[in-house]
């Protein structure tokens, strides 16, 4: 009933042309929402001030394209709010509500490890309890903060159709825009008014983006502008951001003076580093007395969000945000004569990368990096806990723009392969007339493949720890008698898990047979889904290798019924291989996957699904012994 209640209300709304926006039918298949119509606005006035106007209408399907009816407007000190307006309709046409101002929420939008932050937001709450249904909204911001220019994609997330948006922005005659169009169907178009140059960008009929296993970066499947300034003015700090070169004489003029150390400091610096027998001891001796003296609290007020404090006011309070206490420690470096230089990132596991050639605030982080004789030494100060010289999947294997005295240049963090994330297990398992076990294993994990145990190993309690164990260790029937943790710091740090456990049916007994089924805690049970007529490239962000070399002792009395062969697969996504010894009652299994990361053609797909799937296959496979019987 709600399926022809829907179809009918479409169907009336199609033929209405007070409200009849969305002609192309099809565009609501597999659509959650449906933006109708979507206008930017942004009017440059100088390089320190614009003006963004935004209109839109969204026809709200289903509870699952409900948060579009929710407008969320940020502000701050250096970003005004002008006005708010939100309006629902049925499909009909039929007013349902129009937000008041005091219908329009104004909350805090500090951070959770924030100690204080200007930002605030704004909330327009249109959400109908029945579907489908209409919203339009309309606000206008002023703007002091032009670091920032739109990012303009209208189609922003999956199961969303767009039947029209458009993006146009007014430049001062003589004043720069940049631009980089991706997958759009059409250029720009260029218009001369009198003291302006309006660019204008329009999408049209963008029917919802379906979702693929290992897919792109969402960006890459849709078609937007992302554009910046070349002139720019923050808070009396002007700056030119048309190469990167001059983006980071920007930060440096952010930067200048803000390295003065107190003189009580800058002796314990002298002492501390004293008796280093190298460089490098000198830098993880003042990375660690900053982490054990220093914690990190993020503080954003106007300017302040790009400048950080003074060395001094660090020193003095023990606490910052990503800029202070890179500066900080990059001051204490110098007082030791170790040149180091600010490093601005994007952050995050599994981020979007940069776009590394077109120049502009692509970043939200801060990380120091330390020139060495051999290499680069990087450090994540706003950790208490992180080895120097790591950077993990927070910061590494991505460009970072390097912030020198003669201003900024792209480089790359450190690259971890398959060899780097490394997990390699070895257990010995004793089995009973029941199937049951003993297991004891140690694993070592290196890499990115530590960072989860390390975190749990430093953040929770024992008992947590224990739950956590639980809750990862892919064993069906189990209890852990024992266990700990061992980390190892360095440039590729590592965690040594060692667990004592009971293991329940590891085996089945079936009359006078054992199957026993080899693979102890690292079976791949599943592939992803097969898809036909692949459109996008296949992806794939993660690298490590995985050993695992698990003895069976298993009851007296017992022969060899049947073995598996041994496996070899080698293919350009990852190798594995597999096999199985028996000697007397003793049962050797060593396993060996290695996944590469890379970027390959749609119609590759098959081919690494086949080669996981006889990953599965052999995963799966059992050795059979029978009992001797007198």
């Amino acid at each position: 009933m709600k399926q022809l209640s829907f179809i009918l209300a479409l169907a009336l709304w199609l033929v209405m042309p007070c409200i009849a926006l969305a002609q192309n039918v099809t565009l609501f298949k597999g659509a959650n929402a449906v933006i109708n119509s979507e206008d930017t606005e942004f009017t440059v006035h100088s390089p320190a001030s614009a003006t963004i106007l935004f209109k839109t209408r969204i026809t709200i399907l289903n509870e699952y394209g409900a948060s579009r009816a929710k407008l969320y407007v940020p502000y701050n000190k250096l970003t005004k709010v002008n006005y708010i307006k939100a309006t629902s309709y049925t499909l009909s046409g039929s007013k349902i509500k129009t937000l008041k101002s005091k219908d329009i929420s104004d909350i805090s939008n500090i951070s959770n490890f924030s100690l204080f932050e200007d930002n605030r937001i704004k909330i327009a709450d249109l959400t109908q309890p029945t579907y489908p249904y209409v919203v339009e909204f309309e606000y206008q911001t002023t703007n002091s903060n032009m670091l920032f220019y739109p990012a303009w994609f209208p189609q922003d997330s999956e199961r969303l159709s767009v039947e029209k948006a458009t993006l146009k922005i007014s430049m001062p005659t003589g004043l720069e825009l940049r631009y980089r169009e991706l997958n759009m169907p059409a250029g720009v178009a260029r218009a001369t008014e009198v003291g302006k140059e309006i660019y204008t960008w329009q999408l049209e009929n963008l029917e919802p983006v379906r979702s693929e296993p290992y897919a792109p970066p969402f960006a890459e499947m849709v078609p937007g502008v992302r554009t910046a300034p070349s002139d720019f003015e923050v808070e009396g700090y002007a700056g030119n951001m048309s190469t990167w070169q001059n983006y980071g004489q920007w930060i440096n003029k952010l930067n200048k003076g803000r390295d003065v150390l107190p003189e009580a400091t800058k002796a314990k610096i002298a002492a501390l580093v004293a008796d280093a027998p190298t460089t490098e001891e000198k830098v993880e001796r003042i990375y660690k007395y900053m982490q054990n003296n220093t914690r990190y609290i993020s503080i954003q007020l106007g300017i302040g969000g790009w400048q950080p404090f003074e060395a001094s006011f660090v020193d003095s309070k023990g606490y910052g945000d990503c800029k202070a206490l890179t500066n900080y420690t990059q001051a204490m470096l110098s007082e030791a004569g170790i040149a180091s230089h600010h490093a601005l990132i994007r952050a995050g596991e599994d981020i979007e990368p940069i776009l590394a050639d077109f120049p502009g605030q692509q970043f939200n982080h801060v990380i120091l990096s330390v020139p060495m004789q051999q290499d680069t030494l990087w450090l994540e100060c706003t950790s208490q806990i992180e080895s120097a010289g790591y950077a993990g999947s927070h910061t590494g294997s991505r460009k970072a723009l390097l912030v020198t005295p003669d201003g900024g240049k792209l480089v790359n963090t450190p690259d971890y392969m398959a060899v780097d994330n490394a997990r390699h297990r070895s257990a010995v398992v004793t089995l009973d007339e029941k199937g049951n076990g003993k297991a004891r294993v140690q694993t070592r994990y290196t890499g990115l493949e530590h960072e989860d145990r390390r975190d749990v190993m430093l953040s929770a309690s024992a008992e947590d720890q224990r739950k956590w164990l639980y809750r990862n260790i892919s064993i069906p029937s189990f209890e852990v008698n024992d266990f700990s943790f061992a980390l190892q710091k360095g440039r590729l740090p590592q965690v040594t898990e060692t667990l004592d456990m009971s293991l329940r049916q590891c085996a089945t007994i079936s009359g006078k047979r054992i199957f026993l089924a080899p693979n102890l805690m690292n079976k791949w049970t599943s592939i992803p889904n097969s898809v036909e007529n692949r459109k996008w490239d296949v992806v794939r962000a993660s690298a490590y290798t995985n050993t695992d070399t698990i003895v069976y002792e298993l009851p007296a009395g017992y022969a060899l019924e049947h073995k598996p062969n041994d496996t070899t697969y080698k293919t350009e996504f990852g190798d594995f291989t597999s096999s199985i010894k028996v000697e007397g009652n003793k049962v050797t299994y060593v396993r060996t996957l290695q996944m590469h990361k890379g970027r390959f053609k749609p119609e590759v797909y098959a081919q690494m699904l086949e080669f996981m799937n006889n990953i599965v296959k052999a995963d799966g496979q059992q050795v059979v012994f029978v009992k001797n019987i007198p």
